[in-house]
């Protein structure tokens, strides 16, 4: 279902919404909690080689959720923020880096668009944002300047998102929906992707369909040098009923079937005499 404005109380639903899917996605197998205890990582193979080195560096994940992404740049040497608006995940993100030894984590809780504001006077050598993030916000401008304003000079924001083509395609993803053009809210009412048969206690949610283009714009009115872009193939866990796991554990579409692209990768900076 569409509607032609932003809901003035989009901020608290979405908060409901993601506060009930925390304990599904705590025991649900897209996120393995125990698994990620005893030492997997969460970010996807091409991620750490597109940000680079990040020993010694602060970084800050805007909408970390539970934190397991977070979680995983620390164990590769960052030392990490995680902003996000939902207290029962911002406890269980805590939780987990207790059990991991992640002394060093820290998780502030407040929405992106108080994140500059709330982190005043701080600035981080990575901004980082994680699948299924931005479709949730529906002023892409006013995230780009929140990531300008926390990025230290020479900083990065490095995106890695589901690509927008995936909410024109039905479920036999051979059909398109919808129009490529059109910027209205999309109201959800609906499970989630960590457990689809679990009901949820509040199951609506508001919803943006935001296009590269529009990323890439946005970060440039924000002052920040796109450096790449990067479509891929695959993605991490099964979105479509048609997709196939691949021996790399990677979700794919099966041989002859028709593909797109399943997510992308951004990377801009931030001007170092800025």
């Amino acid at each position: 279902m569409e509607a032609s404005a932003t809901p003035a109380n989009w901020l608290e639903i979405n908060r409901a919404n993601w506060d009930a899917r925390v304990p599904v996605h705590l025991t649900g197998e897209v996120y393995d909690i125990p698994a990620f205890v005893a030492g997997e990582q969460t970010l996807r193979d091409h991620e750490p080689g597109e940000v680079g080195d990040v020993r010694g560096k602060s970084l800050l994940h805007l909408q970390c959720h539970i934190g397991l992404d977070t979680l995983s740049w620390a164990r590769r040497g960052a030392t990490v923020t995680g902003l996000d608006f939902s207290r029962p995940a911002l406890d269980a993100a805590a939780s987990v880096a207790a059990q991991i030894g992640a002394a060093s984590a820290r998780f502030v809780r407040a929405n992106v668009y108080d994140g500059a504001d709330v982190l005043a006077g701080q600035s981080f050598d990575i901004v980082y944002t994680s699948i299924g993030s931005l479709q949730f916000l529906p002023d892409l401008e006013g995230w780009a300047r929140v990531v300008a304003a926390l990025l230290a000079p020479g900083g990065i924001c490095y995106v890695a998102e589901t690509h927008p083509l995936l909410g024109f395609l039905d479920f036999d993803c051979r059909s398109l929906r919808g129009g490529y053009f059109n910027r209205q809210v999309i109201v959800k009412d609906e499970g989630t992707y960590g457990n689809p048969g679990a009901e949820l206690e509040s199951p609506v949610s508001y919803q943006w369909i935001h296009h590269i283009a529009e990323v890439v714009s946005v970060l440039g009115g924000a002052g920040l040098r796109v450096e790449f872009v990067h479509e891929h193939d695959w993605i991490w866990f099964p979105i479509f009923p048609v997709l196939v796991r691949q021996d790399d554990g990677r979700w794919r579409f099966p041989d002859g079937h028709p593909t797109l692209p399943l997510q992308y990768s951004l990377r801009a900076r931030k001007d170092s005499a800025t």
